[in-house]
């Protein structure tokens, strides 16, 4: 059994990582509530200009651009989105698990896909697997505004219309709630389903100027890039959700050990006492 005074040492450790846990808890819990925030109110703009070229693409068979247009998939990329740091659970290993399961599955070779990637994790982790990654971002804020992005999202948006890749896929964290995130894995490029959403939407008529195809070649690669900054803020709210329940679970396992240390310190503390007393009767016995 260990002596009281490694039980009181491990007392106090543990209480010391407990005060950190729970700030770091209350931090996490602060970030996600302006992230939420974020995600909703860019949810707006998302939807009317996904409205706008859903009605330019769908409206008119003459409507043409690159970014419309399905052809063969010769190579892949995949945009990433993790974090920088780890102590979230597993937001990171959910989403790197999941990109590699599906480029193990559906490539043979490192040139039928590539990968962009957001989150020192993630690049760590495709570069130690020797996985291609063409571009990469470490240091993103946790509050990040477009300019943090555009650069990023248009190189992976011109990579598709230089034909260097021929579908780009994103995979992030969906957050669905404080306490629920889902990996999910959906098809950017190309948009071969806009003309759908046009049909389905029921939205009104829209007359161009200059015409349909000057206003794609503009709009369409600010759309791409308006559902790659979507994700990215769906996923910082993802990750300050599970970097906050990771810290608060930490938080309460602390508390259990304290309890069984305390427990134990306690027993250890009465039978040293119960032990004294029996050697100062049995010291008295034998004096008389």
């Amino acid at each position: 059994m260990a002596s009281l005074r490694d039980l009181q040492k491990r007392i106090n450790s543990t209480s010391k990582t407990k005060k950190i846990t729970k700030a770091m808890e209350m931090v996490s819990a602060s970030k996600l509530n302006k992230a939420e925030m974020n995600a909703k109110q860019f949810k707006p703009y998302s939807e009317k200009i996904q409205e706008v070229v859903a009605n330019i693409a769908g409206g008119t068979m003459d409507a043409t651009h690159p970014m419309l247009e399905k052809r063969e998939v010769k190579k892949t990329a995949y945009f990433v989105i993790t974090s920088d740091r780890g102590l979230a659970g597993a937001f990171n290993s959910n989403v790197l698990k999941k990109t590699y399961e599906t480029i193990q599955k559906n490539h043979q070779s490192t040139d039928e896909y590539t990968v962009i990637v957001i989150g020192r994790v993630g690049y760590d982790f495709f570069k130690k697997r020797n996985m291609p990654v063409t571009k990469e971002v470490i240091g993103m804020a946790d509050q990040p505004n477009f300019e943090d992005v555009r650069q990023l999202a248009s190189e992976a948006v011109q990579l598709f219309i230089d034909e260097d890749i021929d579908e780009l896929k994103v995979v992030y964290n969906h957050f669905k709630s404080a306490i629920s995130q889902e990996v999910t894995s959906k098809k950017l490029l190309p948009l071969t389903d806009i003309a759908q959403e046009a049909t389905t939407s029921g939205m009104g008529q829209y007359e161009y100027e200059p015409n349909q195809d000057e206003i794609l070649k503009v709009l369409l690669p600010q759309y791409a890039e308006s559902l790659i900054y979507g994700a990215l803020l769906d996923s910082k709210a993802s990750e300050h959700a599970a970097r906050m329940n990771a810290m608060r679970n930490a938080t309460d396992n602390a508390n259990d050990i304290i309890d069984d240390l305390t427990l134990s310190y306690n027993r250890a503390r009465q039978a040293a006492i119960t032990q004294e007393i029996n050697e100062i009767i049995g010291g008295v016995a034998a004096l008389e």
